[in-house]
């Protein structure tokens, strides 16, 4: 395995670089150079890192530092990480300054979440483009291990066989191998779910739109955090970078879902990027008094309004089954409804099977990856372990071809579904009854 003792990781002031820097000081047990523009702030981090990881020891690891002492850093780093802004631009930058000073055995890496890794690596000096990969960790990293890698037209495989079992085995991180392609596979999965989600919350604006959207797939539908509300936790600003590069660099059959709407633009141009900035899709108000009340956006009228505790037959039925332990209940229930929310509902879990089958052929290396990817890296039901689950009660293809018509003839099903296996995965364990 890689003795990797002292590592850099530049951007730390960042919620990412501040979360990855303290999985290295402890997993890893590595002295980890903090580097950002303003060391005080740097110096504030700290805290926050330890906080990360829930480990009082690890501070002893961790030395802050700035830009002017980046290139002492790196010079003494076995591994160098960057998690700065998801710019092209400026990822190419840091890139040309790490080359100057890294050392001929060190390895070197971006978190980039979907930029070309090897657009950045040809900014390295030619005999070191073969240490750099795209090492892309989810957040927060100490929850989902999953860790996507990346390598490029330059790598070593026998460099890249030992950097996986040192992600793997030190830093406990389930490693995905995928191809460099836009948001590479994890986000692409997630993201089309999640952006189709906010479209469908502008479709049905006038039934309550984000809210009424978000009661559809719950956490009942085998996930922890309803779509909507997910998208306001990772901030409207990054998941409209993701979904916009999906759409710019790719044309698979779900190209128009990637489109981000507009009255989401609107809200990312006002600032209200999610829970970052205080409201986004969603906006907590809090009282004087200590009192809380959860709003929502009405994309009718662009104000916020209480979120409302819809009720649907098919949902409250699967809940109850669920919370009983009758999963193949729970399922009929959503098959066989077939009023306008159970068939929402359904249409999207079978996308969701479908796109994971398509994006794992064309970005990952076995349709395995899709499934560590969802379960490890956004802590939802499997796309295997999600065909599993539906099956108890159908077939699985037929319904495919019942519900999503316009789909089966842009891709060849049969072929896709040819690559359906057992899922090692329980599905019972992402299906709760709660909202």
């Amino acid at each position: 395995m890689m003795n990797i003792q002292t590592v850099t990781v530049i951007g730390v002031t960042g919620i990412m670089g501040a979360n990855v820097a303290g999985i290295f000081a402890s997993f890893g047990d590595a002295k980890v150079y903090c580097v950002g523009r303003d060391i005080e702030k740097v110096k504030r981090t700290i805290p926050r890192i330890v906080k990360s990881v829930r480990a009082d020891t690890i501070a002893r690891n961790l030395v802050p530092a700035d830009f002017s002492m980046l290139e002492k850093c790196v010079a003494e780093s076995d591994l160098i990480f960057e998690s700065s802004k998801e710019d092209i631009q400026v990822k190419t930058e840091i890139a040309a300054m790490v080359g100057k000073s890294m050392k001929q055995h060190a390895v070197s890496g971006t978190g980039s979440s979907g930029l070309s890794i090897n657009t950045i690596a040809k900014c390295y000096p030619e005999n070191l483009r073969s240490r750099f990969f795209g090492i892309h960790m989810f957040n927060p990293p100490y929850t989902l291990q999953l860790c996507e890698l990346t390598p490029t037209r330059y790598n070593d495989v026998q460099l890249k066989e030992e950097l996986k079992e040192y992600l793997k085995n030190k830093l406990h991180r389930t490693v995905v191998e995928v191809k460099d392609s836009p948001a590479f596979l994890g986000n692409r999965i997630g993201f089309q779910f999640i952006n189709e989600a906010l479209q469908y919350a502008e479709k049905y604006k006038d039934n309550g739109g984000i809210d009424y959207i978000d009661a559809i797939l719950g956490s009942f539908t085998g996930r922890t955090m309803a779509p909507l509300i997910t998208s306001d936790f990772v901030g409207l600003d990054v998941h409209k970078a993701i979904v916009c590069n999906i759409y710019e660099n790719t044309n698979d059959y779900a190209h128009d879902t990637f489109v981000f709407p507009k009255f989401a633009d609107k809200l990312v141009s006002d600032g209200k990027l999610g829970r970052k900035s205080g409201g986004g899709l969603y906006q907590l108000v809090r009282y004087d008094n200590g009192l809380k009340r959860q709003t929502v956006l009405d994309i009718n009228t662009g104000l916020y309004r209480d979120v409302i505790p819809y009720v649907f037959p098919f949902a409250d039925k699967m809940k109850r089954y669920i919370a009983e332990g009758d999963y193949r209940k729970a399922f009929e229930r959503l098959v066989n409804n077939h009023s306008q929310e159970a068939d929402i509902c359904c249409r999207f879990l079978l996308n969701y099977i479908v796109y994971s089958l398509y994006a794992a052929k064309e970005v990952g290396y076995m349709i395995e990856a899709a499934d560590d990817g969802m379960a490890a890296g956004f802590n939802w039901c499997p796309p295997l372990a999600m065909y599993q689950a539906l099956s108890t009660v159908a077939d699985v293809p037929g319904l495919i071809r019942e519900n999503l018509p316009d789909i089966c003839w842009k891709v060849d099903i049969d072929e896709l579904l040819a690559q359906v296996k057992p899922s090692k995965y329980d599905y019972r364990l992402y299906f709760k009854s709660g909202r």
